[in-house]
């Protein structure tokens, strides 16, 4: 069953979108942008490195015309990029860290990695993109860096268990310096929207605070177990 609710809220606030994009996708049938791809048949620049799943995207969503699948890793230089991969987390090895280090203790190894083509994201922008979905597992501030496109959203992962993203403070700036609040928060994305392009209800933000005192709990719950193991 795909994400939901970032469609739902959307329609809710009568938000208008024509062109969704989604950088990170791996599992089309998850994707964040499915229900504005198949119920709505938005238009969609979606963004995929690893083969495997590239050939999956592309049979899932091969009766829809309005995509355009780009098969790289979005970085901060155009060129070669190792990835490795585990589990359903592929992230660049040159991160300072990124989910599946913080969160599961991983150490990389060589028959887990990969070497993908990497662009900047102004090469694949094109000014349009209403609402915008990353989960690069620790790249999504290379995105912002050279976003071209001012989406009325952004969804990104910034967030999980005791992971926190290496580029947060870049990324609270740009949206702070590109007139961007925080929306909602979920288990591991925050989801920002531009301001005046719809209204926050005060029920939205007492939630706002909730979920960040959960966040904040959550993450002071599984830091502790995790120094309560056993070496």
């Amino acid at each position: 069953m795909p994400p939901t609710e970032l469609y739902n809220r959307s329609k809710d606030k009568k938000i208008r979108v024509s062109h969704v994009c989604e950088i990170g996708v791996f599992s089309p049938e998850r994707s964040t942008v499915h229900d504005f791809i198949t119920r709505d048949r938005t238009r969609a620049t979606l963004v995929e490195p690893d083969p495997e799943r590239i050939s999956a995207i592309k049979k899932y969503f091969a009766g829809y015309p309005a995509i355009r699948l780009f098969p790289y890793a979005i970085y901060d230089y155009n060129g070669t990029l190792e990835l490795a991969q585990r589990g359903e987390s592929t992230f660049a090895t040159a991160l300072p860290f990124s989910p599946a280090v913080i969160n599961d203790s991983y150490e990389v190894r060589k028959e887990d990695t990969f070497s993908v083509e990497c662009k900047r994201f102004d090469e694949i922008d094109d000014s349009t993109i209403d609402l915008l979905h990353i989960d690069t597992e620790g790249c999504e501030w290379y995105v912002l860096k050279y976003l071209k496109s001012r989406p009325g959203v952004i969804s990104l992962e910034t967030h999980g268990k005791t992971y926190s993203n290496p580029y947060l403070a870049e990324i609270c700036q740009w949206m702070e310096e590109n007139d961007y609040k925080r929306w909602y928060i979920s288990k591991s994305d925050s989801i920002f929207y531009k301001q005046g392009i719809f209204r926050v209800t005060g029920w939205e933000k007492i939630k706002l605070k909730l979920m960040d005192v959960y966040i904040k709990f959550r993450k002071w719950r599984k830091g502790l177990a995790k120094r309560s193991r056993p070496v």
